[in-house]
């Protein structure tokens, strides 16, 4: 990977949608080159799904988002990865991060209502015979989301990409 290759995931994770012709243009290389090069990226699943951040509140249709910190017992020879994927196949979990500090894993997800999640948390994630702790908390209001300003007086201009 080069700081063109670089170049181009950087301007994709802002706008997947931006067509090959004007990504060639920004990162000086020829169409056919830059083509080449995001189908190599999907190959090697450095670029690993295209997606739309969307407003659901906007949409008429809003959820209720928590994040859940866990404190857990790794699992002897696994260490964290058997409970990860065992959390990772809940259709509720959006996102499952390790991270360091004070709890071993932070969780995002999602229901209709804040019972439901609480409801979830409580049948699904905590009698989880390695989980030791959880720490629920529910977003209120959401600012931004992966790279996307949701209100528009915090949107401005965007810094130009350089090496």
């Amino acid at each position: 990977m080069d700081d063109k290759d670089r170049l181009i995931l950087y301007i994709l994770e802002e706008n997947s949608h931006v067509p090959i012709e004007e990504l060639a243009t920004m990162v000086e290389l020829p169409a056919h080159d830059v083509e080449d090069r995001v189908r190599a990226l999907e190959a090697a699943g450095v670029i690993r799904k295209y997606c739309a951040v969307i407003d659901w509140e906007k949409a008429g249709d809003g959820a209720v988002t928590s994040i859940i910190a866990l404190k857990v017992s790794p699992e002897r020879n696994y260490g964290y990865d058997k409970i990860a994927e065992r959390i990772a196949r809940f259709r509720e979990v959006k996102t499952l991060r390790l991270v360091s500090g004070r709890y071993d894993f932070i969780v995002v997800v999602t229901g209709r209502t804040m019972q439901e999640v609480a409801r979830f948390v409580s049948e699904h994630i905590a009698p989880m015979e390695q989980i030791t702790e959880t720490a629920t908390q529910f977003v209120m209001k959401t600012y931004k989301e992966n790279g996307t300003p949701y209100d528009e007086r915090i949107a401005g201009e965007r810094l130009p990409y350089s090496f």
